[in-house]
């Protein structure tokens, strides 16, 4: 095994614009882990659920080769449950409900099989819980990638800069990233965060691409224009599996192998917004996926010529 995703498996019932759905299954290392799965063979989940989470759902993971021998099934508990509805322009969204449930109290153990992956992808999730994921861990990986979000910014800020002391890329979006800091710039508020631990920062704009920074080194990546946008849960789940699951694949993880890894969880990003939840994620081929990531390509390739 090359990869670890720790994080949430669980419930989502999202509303937007086009329409609505049921209790779907979501979670963070559900999202990360299908993405991954494209690049690289057999990725881990550290996860816990309820016993109302279906054995379908599991096969789904499996079917696509995912190990699910990390992921605690807890009797008599229920799943973790988020409901969402997205305003006009799918750019914000109101929580109509967050059950916590199994994930309160919530203490991963890691499987011997996860031992000596060089890969571990630190999903949303308490500080705690991610300190301990690679406190466990008996060699560190060769890359630790972490995701957090305001909530822990705001809540467990000694907790979440011990982490992220601990990793070696960090990814934010840009109004994380202005208050993490303090800074408004983007580029003053990497700047900041880098002397925090991180050699590598990801900050993500939405639908207006992602940015990469790396000691003076900047690296950006827009977001492909869409004929059809759904449902934006899990798109940064999405966007990070694509981008570690591409790492893992290569072995690397240069400045340069991270900017095309940018391109790849991009289009991965793009995929997830297509349709509901993770309908899209599941139905991908190898030739679909590179045909995504060649629009990307296309879509910044220029001749530069003489301007003077």
């Amino acid at each position: 095994m090359s990869l670890i995703v720790a994080g949430t498996v669980a419930f989502d019932a999202i509303e937007t614009p086009f329409g609505k759905t049921d209790k779907i299954i979501g979670g963070a290392a559900t999202y990360i882990s299908l993405a991954s799965s494209y690049f690289t063979e057999s990725p881990g989940i550290i996860s816990v659920a309820g016993e109302d989470f279906p054995p379908a759902y599991i096969k789904l993971l499996n079917d696509h080769g995912i190990s699910t021998e990390g992921l605690e099934i807890r009797p008599g508990e229920k799943s973790f449950f988020w409901s969402g509805k997205y305003n006009a322009d799918l750019n914000f969204r109101d929580t109509l409900v967050t059950e916590l449930n199994v994930i309160e109290g919530f203490k991963p153990e890691i499987p011997d099989s996860y031992q000596g992956s060089e890969f571990l992808m630190l999903g949303n999730l308490s500080p705690d819980v991610q300190i301990s994921v690679i406190e466990q861990l008996q060699y560190r990986p060769k890359l630790i990638v972490l995701d957090t979000m305001n909530f822990w910014i705001e809540n467990t800020p000694a907790d979440l800069k011990r982490v992220i002391s601990m990793v070696d890329v960090l990814t934010i979006n840009d109004s994380e990233a202005r208050e993490l800091s303090g800074e408004y710039s983007l580029f003053k508020a990497a700047k900041k965060i880098l002397t925090m631990g991180p050699a590598y920062l990801i900050i993500k704009k939405g639908e207006n691409g992602a940015l990469l920074f790396y000691e003076d080194k900047i690296f950006f990546a827009p977001a492909l224009p869409l004929e059809d946008v759904f449902d934006p849960t899990g798109a940064g789940d999405s966007f990070a599996g694509g981008f570690i699951g591409y790492l893992a694949s290569i072995g690397e993880v240069d400045f340069e192998s991270m900017k095309y890894a940018i391109v790849i969880g991009s289009a991965m990003a793009s995929f997830c917004v297509e349709k509901f939840g993770t309908e899209n994620l599941v139905n991908l081929s190898k030739p679909g996926i590179y045909n995504r990531v060649q629009k990307f390509v296309n879509l910044v390739k220029f001749n530069a010529k003489e301007i003077l």
